[in-house]
């Protein structure tokens, strides 16, 4: 059984209800619903009595919640040891797809410049901004790197602020819009190329046309697709637009094969943090590892 199930009883539990659990562990209500009706089916027994004014467990709720924590405890001093196997330690970095793009391969051979051979196993993986956290939450993940919009609840996490990620709507001059300000309405005769869901990216562009009294539906067409290679090649073929973080495209805006477009009252900015799990801030890996990154977006490190 996938213990994220086991982790989502503890958290409603600690928690007190549902909806917090949703919150906490950056899943809808319904993930959250789902998972404990996933472990009451397998275990063939009601774990919470929907009956009480308040979040109460039944007797074998109680039961479970106790092997839970057991199981968890165990995986936990499990994950410990195996990072200290053969004196090698073990780091694990997760960053959202335009993070990884633009700047990772600079904080990966910066770290190795400066950790001086030091033994140590490093493991890069690519994921959206929920993934990112619920992998800080699950202990798949020591430090992650996401970019978020500003109502995000992050309180649960240590967290490092980087400097804000400007996105704009970018499309190939053979569309011929012109590069000022644009009306919103100006753009729905175009195809439109949009991540998926999670990405914030596109919660900033849905959020952005909903203040607006718009939606994705008044687009020509919507394209969707987490191959930012895909979008960019198809951009710079004048097939469509795209908004996007402009680090992104930025050699493409330099050199004129895209333009960048603004429309007014829309969101332009996102904000970026480092993110690790509370009480580990003081590891000196996971340290070393950060300040690569400040340094790399060459801003001052706070480690």
């Amino acid at each position: 059984m996938d213990i994220r199930y086991l982790k989502t009883l503890v958290t409603v539990v600690e928690v007190g209800s549902f909806s917090k659990a949703a919150r906490f562990l950056h899943l809808t209500q319904s993930a959250v619903s789902q998972r404990i009706k996933f472990l009451e089916e397998s275990y063939g027994y009601t774990l919470f009595d929907r009956s009480a004014a308040s979040l109460s467990l039944t007797s074998a709720g109680e039961m479970v919640l106790e092997g839970a924590r057991r199981i968890i405890g165990i995986e936990d001093s499990l994950l410990g040891k195996l990072k200290k196997i053969n004196g090698r330690q073990k780091v694990s970095l997760c960053c959202t797809p335009t993070f990884g793009t633009v700047y990772l391969s600079g904080v990966l051979n910066r770290f190795m410049l400066e950790s001086g051979g030091a033994p140590a196993d490093l493991n890069f993986l690519l994921h959206n901004p929920e993934q990112a956290l619920e992998g800080i939450i699950n202990k798949e993940f020591d430090i992650s790197i996401v970019e978020h919009c500003p109502k995000a609840n992050l309180s649960m996490f240590q967290t490092y602020p980087l400097p804000e990620d400007e996105l704009v709507f970018v499309a190939s001059p053979k569309l011929a819009l012109p590069s000022s300000e644009h009306d919103i309405d100006s753009i729905f005769e175009f195809s439109l190329f949009v991540r998926e869901d999670g990405c914030s990216s596109r919660q900033l562009l849905t959020r952005g046309l909903a203040e607006q009294g718009k939606s994705l539906d008044d687009f020509a067409t919507v394209v969707t697709s987490d191959d930012l290679r895909l979008t960019r090649q198809s951009i710079l073929a004048g097939g469509g637009i795209s908004f996007m973080s402009k680090s992104l495209v930025c050699e493409y805006l330099e050199t004129g094969q895209m333009i960048e477009h603004h429309v007014k009252g829309f969101p332009h900015s996102r904000q970026r943090k480092v993110v690790m799990e509370k009480g580990r801030e003081d590891e000196k890996l996971l340290c070393d590892l950060a300040r690569c990154i400040f340094n790399v977006m060459d801003v001052p490190s706070p480690l």
